[in-house]
């Protein structure tokens, strides 16, 4: 068994659609990257890269590269999966936590969760919480989000 942890944070900015864990959630603000900036995905990957020793999400995606430009990152996480299944891996569990002062994540907790755990094949636990207004997440400034993943070698 191997194990990664993941983090990830992107600047909450205008005319930005915010998606969080593959779901599109109504806020006034969207998260500044050049995929989609889903901060939770990012670090999901970054989590399951680490564990197999693949380097990271930069590593695989660059943002110097036009084909990521506005990617989904629910492709990137497909794509990470992927890497993982060929180095003969599979992904035992992931848990991770959203930190944003504003929206509230936790009404799109089970549809992120389903979304990880379609592509992943394994359990998820996703979770949300703020900093009650420190830093720059509780300045609602940007949106962060820790991940940490378990994986084994396939049997």
């Amino acid at each position: 068994m191997r194990i990664g942890i993941g983090y990830d944070a992107h600047r909450l900015v205008e005319d930005r659609e915010l998606i969080i864990g593959g779901v599109k959630i109504p806020h006034s603000k969207g998260l500044l990257g050049h995929s989609d900036a889903d901060v939770l995905l990012h670090a999901v990957c970054d989590a399951l890269l680490g564990a197999a020793g693949l380097g990271d999400i930069g590593k695989h995606f660059p943002d110097k590269d036009p084909k990521y430009k506005g990617i989904s990152s629910m492709l990137l996480l497909e794509h990470t999966v992927s890497l993982l299944k060929t180095e003969g891996y599979k992904v035992v569990n992931i848990d991770c936590t959203v930190v944003a002062q504003a929206p509230k994540i936790a009404p799109y907790i089970d549809e992120i969760k389903h979304n990880i755990e379609k592509i992943t094949s394994a359990p998820v636990n996703v979770k949300a919480t703020t900093e009650e207004h420190m830093g720059f997440t509780g300045r609602g400034e940007g949106i962060s989000s820790h991940a940490v993943a378990l994986i084994e070698l396939e049997k």
